[in-house]
């Protein structure tokens, strides 16, 4: 009868009748051809004895074909995919689709995979009905034995996870067991580690030899022994625990193992565990509940045993072994010293620890009060050192008077005009550019006037009027009239300070600070108990933004193109040359006298346009039509970021000039309605400034101190007052490090040292960081100064070559050597017009070369490298990915 279903069964299938296919049949499809098949037969006797197992009576063999003919017929098919596609190689499929009559030649891999499978599927099939016809169907004793064998395993399965489920019962029983042993026996457990560990400390201490720390993951430092340890040396046990033990050890870290010399630190711990592991699993044991020692040998055919029951906590092991490693590191050493020798009993190591403890917690009492009084005595002394010198000490006779506007308002000018007219004037900028340009402008209208940079002075016979920048500000020095400008430059990270000396302790009659609105309120409670005027000025000239966005061809006479780097201002104005403009430049590294050229020649017409960056923000009164941006970002150092609305107001209130033009124009090339908006937006008030050390802060520390290291320290720990921030001093100590501990050091007062550190240079061009070092060496040295390296192929070294010899200078003028500064002012004059001629090159043959290689760009290029530069450096990243 069953073979008839069979047969029945069969005739419904539409099947393949076994003919083989012609053409080659490959070495590896045929030898996994009979691997498939006994994957096959397997995978049908194991649905068997499942579908066997899951019934109450024997059912027949017939029942189950019926059941499971979909998988009994997908299987075979399923198996024999598989198994090809996966061992079979690609060259092999090729081979066997090329015999077929396919083209597989450019064809991807994963077509080839599907076409290889839609062949496979009527190649040479198994026939599963038969072969379990011929295995099963007439053999009831056989498939009675199977139906058997299937429920035993069933209900074999069922007992295994019964018991299963009581043995996890019993491992949570016994680790709660074990939670509330060691809770309410870690004092007990603790003073066996106490005890143990003290031998070994003791042991250590007397006969392992110390050795000179180095950092642990140096391996290529040898250690080096430096004679015994002296236990006097060590207050608590950690402090032992930093020095290492002279071996190697591997720490698992971030995934990866790594290794390092060891310390006492990871030895100890290890001590402190295997000691827990050995002793607590026993102790626990005995204190279990008799009823669970039974339960666990019903469920696990033998008795629990220490070693069973480490297995089991070894987690909540862990956690006591470091609680009591943690409680370890708070022992002084000479309380665990005097442990050595005394027999372990309970009572009496418990007595003894308690006392200790006691003694520790007055100890440690003592300590913290010990340390609260040095706190609050360092805090005195540095308040003494320091925080005096951040007190405002605003002259009693001294008058304010703030001129407070936007840009391009006349702020300069009327302030100008009133110390012009004094008997006595000092004027104070934040660029050796503007204190030139008002040096050449009272010296042209009849009144003497001297010049003081940290690069130059120039001494008129006669003069009673300076022209500074701010840095020079001398508080000794009386002036009738004071002008400060661009007060609100006392927010800077770096130089703020200088504008907090001058403003707070100008010696004069009157004090004129110029500054934008943002600084109105922090100037009015800087001198909230002076005698003060405020003077508030608005543009006549309003401010017009183009709502078309700009291109390079609209450019007209008036206009100023600002950018926001050299290569950016060399590119655009060499552009504009091309089309017929005569163009002048300014950017932020060009010397301070081709600036001025370059602003006269747009003064008197012979230029027509401006192509800056933003250091045209900055004081440069200029008749400027337009100013157009024409990028929205800038790299601030560390990344690139979008205007600030005070960085756009700064420039672009450039813009007009009152008798030549009545309206500023401002123009973008992109994002017109986001840049108009910030334009727009009210200005966010200044809320701090930036304090520095001063001569008065280092007379008072030498009293204390001779080192500039410990200076720095304590500038650090220094709290600044309200509405102040630190200056971070990075570059000075960056410059220290240089010749900290040499002789260098040594030879100098800390004034005189600091006073080098803080010598104000480009301190991230290396060759004058080699500078520096070389002439402060020279001057500890008393012997010759070095002489700065000129270099003069192109316009890079040429502006180098001015700042060495500029940062020369300022060493000169800070040693008094006035004739050998006037040579070196000379040369570089000379160096000077070699930027100018070479300005003038640049614009004329400027071609934008790829600065990795060099290769010539197309002009309109988008980027700085070339095609070839950029894949490989994208092939060298896809690599390292």
């Amino acid at each position: 009868m069953e073979k008839n279903v069979l047969e029945t069964i069969k005739g419904k299938r539409n099947v393949h009748t076994g003919i083989i296919q012609k053409g080659i049949i490959m070495g590896k499809l045929e030898s996994i051809y009979p691997i498939a098949i006994e994957n096959t037969k397997e995978k049908i006797i194991q649905d068997m004895n499942y579908y066997l197992e899951s019934q109450e009576t024997l059912p027949p063999f017939a029942a189950y074909v019926s059941e499971r003919l979909s998988f009994i017929e997908q299987i075979w098919l399923n198996v024999w995919l598989n198994k090809a596609s996966n061992d079979v190689p690609r060259k092999e499929k090729k081979v066997f689709l090329n015999e077929r009559g396919f083209v597989t030649e450019g064809s991807d891999h994963k077509l080839i995979n599907s076409m290889f499978r839609n062949e496979l599927k009527s190649h040479r099939p198994f026939d599963a009905l038969t072969w379990m016809n011929e295995a099963f169907s007439n053999k009831q004793a056989d498939w009675e034995n199977r139906y058997k064998e299937a429920r035993g395993n069933f209900f074999k399965r069922q007992e295994e996870q019964r018991l299963a489920k009581q043995r996890w019962k019993i491992r949570v029983r016994l680790q709660d067991e074990a939670i509330a042993y060691f809770e309410n026996n870690s004092l007990v457990l603790y003073l066996h580690v106490r005890s143990y560990i003290a031998g070994i400390l003791a042991k250590d201490l007397k006969n392992k030899p110390k050795f000179q720390y180095v950092d642990p993951y140096l391996l290529e430092e040898k250690l080096v022994e430096e004679g015994r340890f002296q236990a006097t040396e060590y207050l608590m046990v950690t402090d032992f625990f930093e020095e290492l033990t002279g071996d190697i050890h591997s720490l698992f870290d971030w995934g990866k193992n790594r290794f390092e010399y060891e310390n006492y630190f990871y030895r100890y711990e290890r001590l402190v565990s295997d000691l827990l592991v050995k002793i607590a699993p026993e102790k626990c044991l005995n204190q279990l509940p008799v009823g669970l020692h039974h339960d666990y040998l019903e469920s696990y055919g033998e008795r629990l045993t220490a070693i069973a029951l480490q297995d089991i906590v070894r987690d909540e092991l862990t956690d006591l072994s470091q609680a009591c490693f943690d409680e370890l590191q708070e022992e002084y050493v000479s309380d665990l010293l005097n442990l050595e020798g005394i027999p372990f009993d309970e009572a009496v190591h418990e007595e003894i620890f308690e006392k200790d403890e006691a003694n520790r917690e007055i100890r440690k009492a003592e300590a913290l009060a010990e340390q609260a009084r040095k706190q609050a005595e360092e805090q005195r002394m540095i308040n003494d050192i320091i925080g005096k010198a951040y007190t405002p000490s605003l002259g009693k006779r001294v008058s304010y008077i703030l001129h407070i506007g936007e840009t391009n308002t006349g702020k300069t000018h009327q302030a100008l005009q009133k110390m012009k007219k004094a008997q006595s004037g000092l004027y104070l900028a934040p660029l050796r550019l503007l204190a030139l340009e008002v040096f050449d402008k009272l010296n042209a209208e009849g009144i003497p006037c001297s010049l003081k940079t940290g690069e130059e002075e120039k001494l008129v016979p006669g003069a009673t009027h300076t022209s500074s920048t701010v840095e020079m500000f001398h508080e000794k020095d009386y002036h009738e009239v004071i002008v400060i400008d661009e007060a609100q430059m006392i927010a800077d990270k770096d130089r703020g300070f200088a504008w907090f000396r001058a403003i707070t302790q100008a010696n004069a009659k009157e004090v004129h600070i110029i500054g934008s609105k943002n600084i109105k309120v922090m100037l009015l409670n800087l001198l909230e108990e002076a005698e003060l005027e405020l003077r508030e000025y608005r543009r006549d000239i309003p401010l017009e933004v183009e709502q078309r966005e700009f291109e390079l061809k609209f450019t007209k006479k008036g206009d100023a193109l600002i950018c926001f780097s050299r290569r950016q201002v060399l590119e655009t104005a060499s552009r504009l040359k091309e089309s017929g403009h005569n163009v002048s430049m300014i950017y932020g590294s060009m010397p301070p006298e081709n600036r001025k050229r370059q602003i006269e020649l747009f003064n008197r017409g012979e230029t027509s346009v401006v192509v800056a960056t933003d250091a045209i923000g900055m004081g440069l009164n200029l008749p400027i039509r337009r100013i157009v941006f024409l990028e929205n970002e800038k790299f601030d150092g560390t990344r690139r970021r979008r205007l600030t609305s005070q960085e756009i107001k700064q420039i672009a209130g450039r813009a007009g000039r009152k008798g030549i033009y009545d309206t500023g124009k401002v123009a973008f090339t992109a994002e017109i309605k986001i840049m108009n908006k910030l334009l727009e937006q009210a200005d966010e008030p200044v809320q701090t400034f930036t304090i520095a050390p001063t001569s008065a802060v280092f007379e008072r520390f030498q009293k204390y101190y001779r080192n500039m290291g410990t200076f720095f320290e304590m500038w650090e720990r220094f709290e600044p007052p309200k509405g102040t921030k630190k200056a971070s001093l990075s570059e000075e100590r960056e410059l220290y490090e240089l010749i900290r501990g040499t002789e260098t050091e040594v030879r100098f007062s800390l004034m005189d040292l600091y006073g080098f550190l803080h010598i104000p240079f480009s301190a991230k061009e290396p060759s004058l960081i080699r500078q520096w070092l070389e002439t402060v060496e020279a001057i500890a040295e008393s012997s010759d100064l070095p002489e700065p390296i000129i270099k003069t192929r192109n316009l890079e070294e040429l502006e180098l070559s001015y700042k060495a010899i500029g940062l020369h200078l300022l060493f000169l003028y800070r040693m008094g050597r006035k004739t050998e500064a006037v040579y070196w002012e000379r040369i570089r004059e000379e160096i000077s017009e070699g930027v100018h001629d070479q300005l003038k090159d640049e614009m004329l043959n400027y071609q934008k070369k790829c600065k990795r290689c060099g290769k010539k760009l197309p002009d309109d290029s988008r980027f700085h490298i070339c095609d070839a530069c950029y894949r490989r450096g994208h092939r060298k990243t896809h690599r390292l990915h």
